[in-house]
C-alpha cells in the first residue's frame, strides 16, 4: 500500500512540473512575439524620421514631447513695515546731490512710513525643447504690472558657449543681475541707486557668454542691449548699450572661495553723448561650518558721463559683511560711500555736499529656507530734503515669502 502511495505522489510531481514548464514556455513565446512587434514599430518610426530628415523636414516629435516639460512656477511676496524720521511727502522728493534731482527718485520698495506691500513676483521657468529654456519674471506692484525679465537661454551649445535673448538683467558687476529679494539688505546700495536706479541695467537684448575649459573658473561675457536706463544712458533711437565683463573664482584651501570680476558698460546718454560705467567687484566666502559662513562682498563703480560741454566723473562703493550663524540666523553690516562727485553742483549752493555715506545693520531670521524676517537700521547721510541736508534714520522690518518651485540664489 505504501509503495502505491509513494508511486502516485512521484507521478503527480512529474505531471505538475511538466505543466509548469509548459506554462513558462508559452509565456516566453508570447514575450518573443511582443518583442518582435516592438522592434518593428521602432524600425518603422526610425524610417519615418530618416525620410523626413532626408527631405529637409525635421520632426523630432517621435523622441520629444513638450507635455513632459511643464513650467516651474514660484510666487514671491515682499512686504515691509518702516519707521523713519522724515514724512512720506518729503521723503518722496529727496535729492542726492549730483546724481538724483528732487522728485526724480524712483521708489518701488519700502516707500512709505508704515506698511508697504512692495511687490508680488511670479517667476516661471520651463524647458522649451532640448535646446532652449525659457524664463519669465513678472512684478506686480500695488499700482503697476511689470515684465521684469522674459528671455530664452540655450542649453546645449558646445565649447562652453551660452546665449540669452529677450529682456533680462545684465550680468554687469556683482549685484545688478540679482533680484531685490535675494539682496543681503532690503535697500539698494547708494552707488547703484545713484547711477542705475532701482532696476539697474535691465533691457531687451542678447547676451553671449563663454566659460573657459580650465580648472579655475573663468567666464567672459558680452551683451548688446537697447539702453533704456535713462539714469546713465537713455538714447534709444537704436540699440546703443554694450556691456562686457570678465569673472573668475578660485578656492583657497577647503573652506575659502574668492569671486571677482571687472565690467564695463558703454552707451549713449540722453544728450546723445557717450557714457562709460566701470565696475570692479570682489566677494570672499569662508565656510565656518556645515551651516555657518562669513561673506565679505564689495563693489566699486565709476561713471564718466559726457554731456558735451563737460564730462561728469562720479564714483562710489559699498562693502558689506554677512555672518550666517546657522540655517536660521544671520546678521550683517554694510557701508556705502560716494567717493567722487565731479559734476555741476551749483543748484546746491550753500548746502554741504561732502561725505555722502550711509551705515546699515541688519539681523535676519529664517524659520525655513523659503521664508525670511529681517530687521534693519540705517543711518543715511546722502539726501537733501527741503533744500537742506537731512540725515535719514530708518528702522525696517521686512518679510519675504517664496512659494513653489524657486531656484537657489548665488551666494
Amino acid at each position: 500500500m505504501k509503495k502505491i502511495i509513494y508511486t502516485s505522489l512521484l507521478s503527480a510531481s512529474f505531471l505538475f512540473g511538466d505543466t509548469q514548464l509548459e506554462t513558462l514556455k508559452k509565456q516566453m513565446q508570447q514575450q518573443k512575439i511582443m518583442m518582435k512587434k516592438m522592434e518593428q514599430k521602432i524600425a518603422d518610426l526610425s524610417q519615418k524620421q530618416t525620410s523626413k530628415i532626408d527631405s529637409g523636414v525635421v520632426n523630432t516629435s517621435a523622441s520629444f514631447s513638450q507635455k513632459g516639460y511643464l513650467p516651474d512656477i514660484a510666487l514671491i511676496l515682499n512686504s515691509s513695515a518702516v519707521s523713519r524720521n522724515i514724512d512720506n511727502g518729503k521723503y518722496e522728493n529727496f535729492a542726492i546731490p549730483g546724481f538724483i534731482d528732487s522728485g526724480d527718485a524712483e521708489l518701488p520698495f519700502n516707500k512709505d512710513r508704515g506698511f508697504n506691500l512692495n511687490y508680488a513676483e511670479v517667476a516661471m521657468r520651463s524647458a522649451v525643447d532640448p535646446y532652449f529654456d525659457a524664463f519669465a519674471i513678472f512684478h506686480l506692484h500695488p499700482d503697476e504690472f511689470e515684465i521684469e525679465e522674459a528671455y530664452v537661454k540655450t542649453t546645449s551649445l558646445p565649447n562652453g558657449f551660452g546665449i540669452r535673448a529677450g529682456k533680462f538683467k545684465s550680468a554687469f558687476g556683482r549685484l545688478n543681475n540679482k533680484h531685490q529679494h535675494s539682496w543681503h539688505f532690503d535697500s539698494q546700495p547708494i552707488i547703484y541707486k545713484a547711477l542705475l536706479g532701482p532696476d539697474g541695467i535691465s533691457d531687451p537684448g542678447v547676451q553671449l557668454q563663454w566659460v573657459a575649459p580650465t580648472d579655475t573658473y573663468l567666464m567672459l561675457g558680452v551683451e548688446a542691449l537697447q539702453g533704456t536706463n535713462d539714469r546713465s544712458f537713455g538714447d534709444t533711437s537704436k540699440n546703443n548699450l554694450t556691456v562686457g565683463y570678465i569673472k573668475s573664482s578660485l578656492d583657497i584651501g577647503e573652506n575659502t572661495s574668492i569671486l571677482g570680476g571687472v565690467s564695463i558698460a558703454h552707451g549713449k546718454n540722453t544728450t546723445s553723448n557717450p557714457t562709460n560705467i566701470y565696475g570692479v567687484d570682489l566677494t570672499v566666502r569662508n565656510q565656518l561650518g556645515s551651516y555657518s559662513s562669513l561673506i565679505w562682498q564689495s563693489e566699486f563703480l565709476q561713471r564718466d558721463k559726457d554731456l558735451g560741454a563737460k564730462t561728469d566723473k562720479q564714483a562710489g562703493y559699498y562693502s558689506e559683511l554677512i555672518y550666517q550663524y546657522n540655517n536660521n540666523y544671520s546678521t550683517g553690516f554694510r557701508y556705502d560711500k560716494i567717493t567722487k562727485n565731479d559734476t555741476d553742483l551749483s543748484t546746491y549752493a550753500g548746502i554741504n555736499t561732502d561725505k555722502l555715506d550711509r551705515y546699515t545693520a541688519m539681523v535676519e531670521y529664517k524659520p525655513f529656507p523659503m521664508s525670511r524676517l529681517r530687521l534693519s537700521y540705517s543711518h543715511d547721510n546722502t539726501k537733501v530734503i527741503d533744500g537742506r541736508r537731512k540725515t535719514n534714520d530708518e528702522i525696517m522690518l521686512s518679510i519675504n515669502i517664496a512659494a513653489g518651485a524657486h531656484g537657489a540664489h548665488d551666494y
